[in-house]
């Protein structure tokens, strides 16, 4: 499986957005897999975290971005279940999981009904351990034009969390001791 063809499969009619999007991708996956070889775990599949990691937000060509040149119908907050119907129709369902889960530190129900997200009412978080590595490392890349490449602070990140309640930075602490105790 090529992660970056089928990219560009789906982003074939907003280039700029595939740029941005590929750029960020490989910037997390690289940050992923560096996480998980410094576990030494032998259960990771380094190989499914670097495609993860590098297709985690196709969805968002289905998404209606114009700053980063999307002009798809869904809002933003969509990318997640939108990158998993994607993946599923690939034939990529473990990839499709890490879609769905990746927004943030996770989205539950709680968070969809207090905030009345237009999401399906289930859990969206991250269970396996590969899931908590590349959405711990999407924290730190932005899609933003102009500061792609940039890496957030830890501060920076909890900051961001923070306006989504404090359980939020308490995941994120756990994922960073975790990760890079």
């Amino acid at each position: 499986m090529d992660a970056i063809s089928l990219l560009r499969k789906h982003f074939a009619q907003d280039n700029d957005a595939f740029e941005i999007v590929l750029e960020h991708s490989r910037l997390v996956a690289r940050k992923a897999v560096t996480l998980a070889q410094a576990m030494s775990n032998p259960y990771l599949d380094l190989r499914l975290i670097e495609e993860a990691a590098l297709l985690h937000d196709i969805g968002v060509c289905r998404t209606h971005v114009p700053r980063i040149g999307c002009r798809g119908e869904a809002p933003y907050i969509c990318h997640g279940i939108l990158g998993r119907d994607i993946l599923e129709s690939e034939g990529l369902s473990v990839h499709a999981l890490v879609c769905e889960r990746h927004i943030g530190v996770g989205i539950g129900i709680k968070d969809i009904v207090q905030q009345n997200l237009p999401l399906p009412k289930r859990e969206m978080v991250p269970i396996s351990l590969t899931e908590k590595i590349i959405c711990f490392a999407d924290l730190f890349y932005s899609k933003k034009p102009g500061s792609v490449s940039r890496e957030k602070s830890v501060d920076e990140i909890s900051a961001s969390l923070l306006k989504h309640g404090k359980h939020k930075v308490s995941i994120f602490e756990e994922w960073r001791r975790l990760f890079l105790a």
